[in-house]
């Protein structure tokens, strides 16, 4: 390929990204023009989904609930590799 045919392609692609881009400019412009945002919460101590969202309560796990449990890579806790 010559210079002049590598030239004619890259100007090809940049004016392709440059209409690309004006799309997506375009497209943010009408979002936002549309969307107003997310609502807020009503209460912060919320227990049941909301929108999607699920809240963690912050009380630590019960740890016999890992008693179990195998390491991952490292197997069963309190054993040792041979």
């Amino acid at each position: 390929m010559s210079l002049h045919e590598e030239l004619t392609v890259v100007q090809h692609c940049l004016d392709d990204l440059v209409r690309t881009v004006g799309r997506l400019e375009r497209s943010l412009a009408r979002l936002r023009a549309t969307e107003a945002g997310p609502a807020p919460l009503e209460a912060a101590d919320r227990t049941g989904p909301v929108d999607g969202v699920i809240t963690i309560s912050e009380t630590p796990y019960d740890a016999t609930l890992w008693t179990d449990s195998d390491d991952e890579g490292l197997g069963v806790r309190g054993r040792h590799a041979p």
